[in-house]
């Protein structure tokens, strides 16, 4: 169970630089004063980055739970 713990943990910081990713890209879209519908399209094309990324750290974490209750 310990190798479910650290695979948790390793999907988890995938997850994590994805969302670290999302964050800069929309920050450098905001920095570079773009008008409200290009920036309503630079945010819509980093949205499903965000959901997968959302979910990658979702799952990591079920997995280091799971992987210490069941250790």
């Amino acid at each position: 169970m310990e190798m479910l713990v650290w695979a948790g943990a390793v999907v988890s910081l995938g997850g994590l630089a994805g969302l670290v990713w999302c964050i800069l890209k929309g920050w450098r879209a905001r920095r570079a004063g773009l008008s409200d519908d290009a920036l309503r399209a630079a945010v819509r094309s980093v949205l499903p980055v965000n959901m997968a990324a959302l979910f990658l750290s979702v799952i990591g974490l079920m997995m280091v739970v799971l992987g210490i209750m069941l250790g």
